[in-house]
């Protein structure tokens, strides 16, 4: 895959994320010597270091800016980098609002009535001024293959029951998740019951656990993030529909950018804080950049030829599911607002269509549809026959 943006049209400017994203493939990014600007102790591989993918950074950075489209699904074979793309994020995620409620009450949930819908401890502390949520940094969390259901959805703390003599329920994986990523690599080999569980959070956007007499109910909202290698088995159709954006991840073809991409390991494994730092400065500046586009997404909006054409495009292509136009149209939404524009158009349109569309058409529903159209004409043709078999009129 070129390691190039799609034309945009004449006289179109891009924004300097979009720019960014499209010159971090290029050697001559390396040859820039960076200000050292020191590094945190946590060492991924820098996200704007990776060759080429350019759809995959794409699509995890629009799920970064928007997580309303809805997650991401990479599929791939082993070994072409999507753990490590995904884990690379860590370094641009954004600080938001989060609460310091063990319940997750926020100062923005209301009743009926308009009065503060918090715990009574929350209530307390509104009343008396105090902050109920503090600014935390957007988290990856990440789900083991292994996790047992207790792991997924909390249960009774064994270890403070057995210590403690006291009984209580403690918060599973998707309860931290709520408002960051959770990424699941090799979804399609999770265990059915976890996926059920994961499904019904996030639709529902919170879930209840029922242990005996107690019971606790949990915010899940989350962009849902995963990776796998269909050579291992496909992924259930109802987990498949949950993702927005789905990307196929090949390997690279160029013999260039296979070097590059030994080369930049290379150096990674043998000096990381070298290697970070050299690659700091475009980090940093990506931060500020996707701070600004989370903003600025607040007042974009889909102009009536985007809107149409994204229509008309996913009724041509027989798509049932309307997850396609909302997956759609959200991320050309948050494609305009990385370009620094606040109206999404066709040019945002052609550049995440695919992602949003591909692998949404079921052979096995149109061709059930067809057969039901099919066994409808059988009905009335039996209906017409048998009217003019025995002289009936018919009212209408």
């Amino acid at each position: 895959m070129s390691d190039l943006l799609p034309d945009l049209g004449a006289g179109a400017e891009q924004s300097r994320l979009l720019e960014m994203l499209n010159e971090s493939g290029a050697r001559r990014v390396l040859r820039t010597p960076p200000p050292d600007l020191g590094l945190a102790e946590h060492l991924p591989f820098p996200f704007f270091a990776m060759v080429g993918q350019l759809e995959m950074r794409t699509a995890l950075l629009l799920s970064v800016i928007n997580p309303a489209v809805g997650g991401v699904l990479l599929i791939g074979p082993r070994g072409t980098g999507k753990t490590t793309c995904v884990r690379s994020l860590t370094d641009l995620l954004p600080y938001i609002e989060v609460s310091t409620c063990p319940e997750g009450c926020l100062p923005g949930d209301l009743d009926e009535d308009g009065n503060p819908d918090v715990c009574a401890e929350c209530r307390r502390k509104l009343a008396a001024g105090e902050p109920i949520t503090r600014l935390d940094a957007v988290k990856l969390v990440e789900l083991p293959l292994n996790a047992r259901l207790e792991d997924v959805v909390g249960g009774i703390n064994e270890r403070v029951a057995v210590q403690q003599g006291r009984v209580r329920l403690e918060q599973g994986i998707l309860a931290r998740a709520d408002q960051n990523l959770l990424y699941i690599d090799e979804v399609n080999l999770l265990d059915d019951v976890l996926v059920d569980a994961i499904l019904d959070a996030a639709a529902q956007g919170s879930y209840t656990v029922r242990r005996g007499a107690m019971v606790g109910t949990y915010r899940s909202r989350f962009v849902l993030i995963g990776s796998m290698n269909p050579e291992e088995g496909r992924l259930r159709p109802q987990i498949m529909d949950r993702f927005g954006l789905r990307v196929p991840v090949q390997g690279l073809v160029s013999r260039e950018e296979r070097f590059e991409v030994y080369q930049r390991v290379r150096r990674y494994q043998t000096n990381r804080r070298r290697f970070l730092a050299e690659w700091a400065s475009l980090t940093l500046a990506a931060q500020e950049e996707l701070a600004l586009a989370r903003e600025l997404l607040r007042q974009t909006v889909l102009d009536d030829e985007a809107v149409e054409v994204g229509l008309t495009l996913v009724q041509q292509l027989g798509i049932d599911s309307h997850r396609a136009e909302y997956a759609m149209f959200e991320a050309a939404r948050a494609h305009a607002a990385a370009d620094g524009r606040d109206r999404a158009d066709l040019r945002d349109i052609r550049a995440v269509a695919p992602m949003a569309l591909r692998q949404r058409r079921s052979p096995f529903m149109a061709d059930y549809f067809a057969r039901q159209i099919a066994e409808d004409e059988a009905i009335q043709q039996q209906i017409d026959a048998l009217v003019d078999q025995y002289g009936w009129e018919d009212p209408q």
